[in-house]
């Protein structure tokens, strides 16, 4: 797939179908003259027993030859990232050119080998003495892409994939397993540091053949679902239409309770009651990311995931202040 995603889709259109194309950059879709022109990829895992959530991150600016991002790990014996058990967030380091992003070392320390394509992966990171991460994600659905502009992507190009993630982290000398399901995604497309909106990014795995994703917008009445999906019985359905109910601590304004419901393209029901676990706040740009580890648990399944509550600063800032006066 090599263009963005126009609109919203029909139930009779073709999904976009990704390729060992999509492994590697799309530089040369994304324009050689604009500033803002992005692509990214996101890798996440975690170790239920601990509380412990982790990402490797990478976002690239082909067109001024910069790579952000890096790794983070965290539980609940703190959520700021400088007190987390790892934060490493690089803002402008050189993006290597000779290099493609299926077999890539990049200076952030993340690096990242496609074994099959747009499915296997080999990934890990490297810093001396701190982190560690020698991890495998193994999908286990293909692809699955964005088909509507409603949601905080736009209409960039993006998909989600849900995964087997196995192998291990040593963090601090600690040697740490991780297998566990969970999700990566993939962006290319315009994104601005000043365009950010309240949102939601909210996923949840129960097993290879079990899970969800909802990208949600805010309003004043709801959190209404944007874009998601259902895989439930090993069939991936889009929802249709569904929102996000929260409860948020009084004095710190994060989730404390999480609550997914809707219904997907073919009526299948999704009802989720999710417990932060653990967060950690990561401050992106002009917008920060409240992300919690979740606990996600219905009459059925228990499953494993992640609410990040993404906030442009200065909305969020205001909300504190109301909440202080109040």
């Amino acid at each position: 797939m090599t263009q963005a995603n126009k609109g919203n889709s029909s139930e009779t259109e073709p999904k976009p179908v990704f390729k060992a194309r999509d492994d590697r950059f799309h530089f040369g879709d994304l324009g050689a003259d604009d500033w803002w022109a992005t692509e990214t990829a996101w890798f996440s895992f975690h170790c239920p027993e601990r509380k412990m959530g982790g990402w490797l991150y990478t976002l690239v600016r082909p067109n001024i030859g910069t790579v952000a991002g890096g790794a983070w790990v965290w539980d609940d014996s703190a959520h700021l990232p400088w007190n987390a058990l790892y934060s490493a967030n690089f803002s402008a380091l050189e993006l290597p050119r000779n290099q493609d992003l299926d077999d890539i070392d990049l200076p952030t320390g993340v690096s990242v080998r496609a074994v099959e394509a747009c499915t296997s992966y080999e990934l890990s990171y490297l810093d001396e003495g701190r982190l560690t991460v020698s991890l495998q994600f193994n999908g286990v659905m293909p692809p699955e892409p964005l088909t509507a502009a409603g949601s905080t992507f736009g209409r960039a190009s993006h998909f989600d994939q849900i995964g087997r993630v196995h192998g291990t982290i040593v963090l601090h000398g600690e040697r740490i397993e991780i297998d566990c399901f969970s999700f990566r995604d993939r962006t290319w497309g315009r994104r601005r540091e000043d365009r950010p909106r309240q949102a939601a990014y909210v996923t949840g795995c129960a097993g290879a053949d079990e899970g969800f994703l909802a990208v949600t917008n805010v309003d004043k009445q709801a959190n209404p679902i944007a874009y998601g999906f259902l895989r439930r019985n090993g069939e991936t359905i889009p929802i249709k239409h569904g929102e996000r109910i929260i409860e948020r601590d009084a004095r710190e304004g994060w989730v404390t309770r999480v609550v997914i419901q809707g219904e997907d393209l073919s009526g299948r029901r999704l009802h989720m009651i999710g417990t932060p676990q653990s967060r950690i706040i990561l401050n992106r740009h002009s917008f920060i990311d409240v992300n919690s580890l979740i606990l996600w648990e219905s009459d059925k399944v228990q499953a494993w995931g992640e609410d990040q509550d993404m906030w442009p600063v200065h909305t969020w800032s205001k909300a504190r202040r109301e909440r202080t006066q109040n």
